[in-house]
């Protein structure tokens, strides 16, 4: 159903079984989950989908490495065993990805690993061989079952500063094991919802859609047009993340408070040479307080990240200028002779990690893991199941997890699991890429190099987008990619194309000239007149100005730039 028709529905017949409210990725997975064993179910965002912290991950699918110093054993071991369901169920979002630890000491973080783990409240001290040794020899452990990939290995010093000649020379060894990327994770999201919504007729989902109490009960508001719409849900399930606590108070729910998330903040660097130092590790390490950072290649650019800083308000989160210079600096740590200046930074993004309420004075001893808790009904509010904590690579067992309590609270048995349900593209994954994009190719009339940039976007979803069309100014975009986002997959502004259906803007790829191409199809789709249109212009540069760092000067300097150094 498109949106008008998901509407119309509501307004026909308001008593649903099960509210979801929030469309990140934890929200789609228990609502995957449920439409899956049939259950009459509506999701609910205020935004796009995956548009919060959802879009704000580190772009890894890993167990956890750190985590162990918490005790958090069973976290890791759910977390390395739903990175191997990713790996297998969304193989065109998620790949393996080497990961190098550089070590500077031999002995430290003994002592204070050993007061983490028991509960005390200190600060990490650099971590040396020796503790690394012991938590990759765990991570293998975890995984020994079903090696997927290679078990670690450590470098002596004058192996790795052979591997990597730009790092730090004052480096001891190096220990590299692997863990996962995620290169599309707003993408991979908005499948799982579109595939939920095809298996089940009676599951459907509105983007830009809030949810508050009214004095007779739950009301949805259509967010592009005002209405109003009375629904009548026999369950709640809030699964907003940092803004839990909010979303409670504005249906009415009477419960303590949940949360208390903190910030991350990554950047995307346009360096050739750090680029090039990799060497396609991601190199994962510690700043000089202890605070573990990751660098590593995305999508031809370099993602570094991260930051730790508790939040009160997520709607007020982004990267501050202090935050900048703290990743800078540490890279300068690992990798000193290398320099990113600033108008290599192409983009920045932060969201607020979903983790509980907590008083610790460290925010890196906060529990990652995921529970939930009922919050009874109250007057004209049913029940409300809220999912607290978790991480981007856990949502499918978070998600079954919600869904099991849900199921049981509704006397339903489940019917279907999806521990081995490939999403989207992922779906009849070729063994020989190369051989299907050829076959791509012929069909539709497509060079080889254009079938394989399509199957790297959607997998075999790229069947759908094959269409010959005219490629977008100054982009690998087609006008008929972008149409067909718009038509088929909810997005309803510019930030929707350009920051989650597509990577153009993460990835550095914006321009004026493109912008104003996109704009059109989507105003053309929309029927939006010149006023409407040059109001979403100005609403799109002022949010990638302030969200993200790019201001209209940056877009045209940086464009410019390429467009010299093409010519």
């Amino acid at each position: 159903m498109n949106r008008n028709d998901t509407l119309a529905a509501l307004r026909e017949r308001p008593d649903i079984a099960v509210l979801v409210i929030g469309g990140g990725i934890n929200g789609i997975s228990v609502f995957r989950e449920l439409a899956l064993q049939g259950v009459d179910i509506v999701l609910a965002e205020k935004g796009d989908y995956c548009s919060g912290a959802s879009a704000a991950l580190s772009r890894m699918v890993h167990g956890g490495l750190r985590y162990l110093e918490n005790g958090e054993f069973k976290l890791v071991r759910e977390s390395l065993a739903e990175r191997d369901r990713l790996l297998r169920n969304a193989p065109h979002y998620v790949a393996p990805l080497p990961t190098t630890v550089p070590i500077f000491d031999t002995f430290s973080g003994i002592a204070n690993g050993a007061v983490r783990f028991l509960g005390l409240t200190r600060r990490p001290s650099r971590r040396g061989a020796l503790v690394i040794k012991a938590g990759l020899t765990l991570y293998d452990l975890f995984t020994s079952a079903r090696r997927l990939m290679p078990t670690h290995r450590f470098r002596g010093r004058a192996e790795t500063l052979r591997t990597w000649p730009a790092i730090n020379p004052a480096i001891r060894s190096s220990a590299t094991y692997y863990d996962a990327w995620v290169s599309r994770p707003e993408r991979l999201g908005l499948e799982m919802l579109f595939d939920a919504m095809a298996a089940s007729p009676s599951a459907c989902a509105l983007n830009y859609a809030s949810v508050a109490s009214t004095d007779a009960g739950i009301a949805l508001t259509n967010g592009l047009t005002g209405e109003v719409l009375p629904i009548r849900p026999t369950l709640i399930i809030n699964a907003t993340g940092g803004w839990i606590d909010l979303t409670n108070k504005a249906i009415g729910a009477s419960a303590p408070l949940m949360m208390g998330g903190t910030k991350g903040s990554h950047l995307i660097v346009d360096n050739a040479e750090l680029h090039g130092a990799l060497g396609g590790h991601m190199v994962y390490y510690e700043n000089e307080d202890g605070r573990i950072c990751i660098l590593f290649p995305y999508l031809g650019k370099v993602l570094i990240g991260s930051t730790d800083i508790r939040v009160d308000n997520p709607d007020e989160v982004r990267c501050e200028d202090d935050e900048r210079r703290y990743i800078l600096q540490s890279l300068a740590f690992v990798f000193p002779a290398i320099t990113v200046a600033e108008e290599q930074i192409v983009f920045s993004f932060s969201g607020v990690r979903p983790l509980p309420a907590s008083d610790d004075s460290f925010t890196g001893r906060i529990p990652r893991d995921h529970f939930c808790e009922f919050v009874e009904a109250n007057g004209h509010l049913p029940a409300t199941l809220c999912m607290i904590g978790g991480k981007w690579t856990t949502f499918r067992s978070f998600g079954a997890m919600a869904a099991d309590m849900v199921l049981a609270r509704l006397g339903l048995a489940r019917s279907k699991g999806t521990e081995d349900l490939a999403i989207g593209g992922g779906r009849d994954f070729p063994e020989n890429p190369e051989t299907w994009c050829a076959a791509l190719a012929e069909r539709h009339g497509l060079s080889v190099e254009r079938a394989c940039s399509l199957f790297e976007r959607y997998g075999t979803s790229a069947e759908q987008f094959a269409e010959p069309s005219t490629m977008l100014s100054r982009s690998d975009y087609a006008a008929a990619e972008i149409r067909l986002m718009i038509e088929r997959e909810q997005a309803e502004c510019l930030a929707d194309l350009f920051l989650r259906r597509t990577t153009i803007a993460i990835s550095g790829g914006l321009s004026l000239a493109l912008i104003d191409a996109v704009l059109a199809i989507l105003a053309a789709h929309k029927g939006w007149d010149a006023a409407r249109a040059a109001a979403e212009h100005a609403a799109f540069l002022a949010l990638l100005a302030h969200q993200h760092g790019v201001t209209l000067s940056d877009l045209s300097k940086t464009n410019d730039k390429r467009s010299a150094l093409c010519a």
